[in-house]
């Protein structure tokens, strides 16, 4: 008898060891599963109120099973507690709240009693290698894996990774990509979590990520960073552009990612079924980085507005469906590569434009300031845009302008002046009318015409300006499905900056009491020693 005892231990033991190699878990956590089988077992045997323990020796095999019960002053539940006294018969130290373990006869398992132990064993141990495989994953996101198909199931590619089942689906397969169970793919892993059913482990082919983790296998420059990829566009399985940038000036970045012969450039190409890859020297100018963005297309000017990360690009006229693209890819591509939103005029267009705008300048010239064609068409050839310019510049601007004279270059001034006064009456008196404050009359930055906007926008009293964010005044802009959307704020057309709003609200702040000078200077110089850290740590990546 005492034979077949030992044999059964050993089997215990050698059944561990061979279920922990084979799901790659911890021994000890087989072990701790199948104490958590006996003790339900045990349970059913001596009632499911009863506080059983199981242990298990992780060397020998031998099982032990205990009754724990808790020591009370009054024993209500005779199958969970025992009084104080009995315990002390047992244990002298006993006290409230301690345990004590009463050793139980070793169990026989009926059939039902070993089904029930084989479930909880097989639940324990696949949570604990659910567990191993979110933990031996999640910190793999950003990976480039190579694993086999398994199944397909509704267009979604399911593979798997040698310890673990991951997913690619359908929208993260490059279009016109077919898989079969047994076939090879190499993909890259952009999420692990954590579910109810186990860890999902998801994998793309379509992330840009894919391709520049692609580069860095092929170019050894990329992956000693001796060349940094600044970022990727893709239309997947057609088209792609990668800006690269090398931090040894006698490395050509783009030679280097190209290879000899385009060897290492086809190695990625081959990988993404055919996508043609534009490879392009990024730098630190927006004007530049978006010049080259466009290629293969010339251009022949750039008009940059930072503050909209919006850009106006002239092409030749027979250069305009190149620059576009097919169904607007090269220009879509160029944009998501470089974080702007690109208008492209041809030369023909701009010269349009520039002549429509001449002819509104020097029509508002006239009006303005009541002089004929000629005298407005002068204005706006010397580079006047408002009435503004003409009333403040020194009269010796105006006076130079060929065919005029001193005494027409002060008639236009005075009309100028008179303009203006005439529109700020007006503007003081639409003010008023709605109901803007005077308080917010002496604020640096602000204008009447900006006042009349605010109180338009609802924007009335000191408070009413002190609590408005910067995003208010000027609006804003994100970034959504891959286009950039402009909210418009209050004073939108004022060409304010960010940095003239901010200013403007911060002084209504110390205005109303809500701030003092002091502290409003503090925060510009922590404002200002923290940009300058900012400046010198992207010079330092760069």
């Amino acid at each position: 008898m005492a034979t077949a005892v030992s044999a059964n231990r050993l089997e215990l033991l050698q059944i561990a060891d061979a279920v922990a190699r084979e799901k790659v878990i911890d021994r000890q956590i087989v072990i701790a599963a199948m104490e958590d089988a006996i003790q339900k077992a045990a349970r059913s045997r001596y009632g499911s109120e009863t506080n059983i323990k199981a242990e298990i020796n992780p060397k020998t095999g031998e099982m032990r099973l205990s009754r724990l019960r808790e020591v009370v002053e009054t024993v209500e539940l005779p199958a969970t507690q025992i009084s104080l006294a009995e315990a002390r018969e047992r244990n002298p130290a006993a006290q409230v709240g301690d345990f004590i373990a009463e050793p139980l006869p070793p169990l026989d398992f009926g059939r039902i009693a070993a089904q029930s132990a084989k479930q909880v064993i097989v639940q324990k141990v696949r949570e604990a290698e659910r567990l191993r495989q979110y933990e031996e994953f999640k910190d793999r996101i950003g990976e480039i894996v190579n694993g086999v198909v398994k199944r397909v199931e509704y267009g979604n590619v399911i593979v798997d990774l040698g310890r673990a089942e991951a997913i690619i689906r359908r929208d993260e397969l490059i279009p016109r990509e077919n898989y079969r169970p047994g076939d090879r793919v190499r993909a890259y892993i952009y999420d692990v979590r954590s579910e109810q059913r186990g860890p999902q482990i998801f994998l793309s082919r379509t992330h840009p990520q894919f391709m520049a983790k692609l580069f860095a296998q092929e170019v050894p420059e990329i992956y000693d960073n001796i060349i940094e990829i600044k970022s990727v566009a893709r239309d997947p399985g057609s088209r792609a552009k990668i800006a690269v940038i090398s931090r040894d000036s006698s490395i050509d970045p783009v030679g280097a990612c190209v290879g000899m012969r385009g060897s290492r450039v086809q190695a990625v190409v081959n990988e993404l079924q055919g996508e043609k890859i534009d490879i392009i020297p990024w730098s630190p100018d927006a004007a530049t980085f978006i010049v080259n963005a466009l290629q293969p297309a010339e251009v022949v000017k750039v008009v940059l507005d930072e503050d909209a990360e919006r850009i106006e690009v002239v092409v030749p006229d027979d250069q305009l469906s190149l620059a576009i693209g097919r169904r607007g890819q090269n220009v879509r591509l160029a944009s998501q590569l470089t974080g702007w939103d690109i208008d492209i005029l041809t030369e023909a267009e701009e010269s349009e434009r520039r002549q429509k705008e001449f002819a509104e300048r020097t029509e508002m010239f006239m009006e303005a300031l009541d002089v004929d064609e000629v005298v407005g068409q002068l204005l706006s050839s010397e580079g006047f845009s408002s009435v503004e310019e003409v009333a403040l510049v020194p009269i010796d601007e105006i006076a130079d302008i060929e065919g005029f004279d001193e005494e027409t270059a002060v008639e236009i001034q005075t009309r100028a002046r008179e303009h203006l006064e005439r529109i700020e009456k007006e503007l003081t008196a639409k003010r008023r009318e709605l109901g803007v404050e005077d308080s917010l009359v002496g604020i640096d930055g602000l204008t009447t015409a900006m006042l009349v906007a605010l109180g338009e926008n609802g924007v009335k009293t000191l408070d009413d300006l002190a609590g408005c964010a910067t995003d208010d005044l000027v609006g804003w802009t994100e970034r959504v499905d891959g286009e950039t959307r402009r909210y418009p704020g209050y004073l939108d057309g004022f060409e304010l900056s960010r940095e003239e709003a901010e200013a403007i609200i911060m002084a209504a702040r110390v205005k109303a009491g809500w701030i003092t000078e002091e502290e409003r200077a503090a925060m510009r110089s922590a404002e200002a020693d923290g940009g300058e850290g900012e400046e010198a740590a992207a010079d330092g990546n760069v």
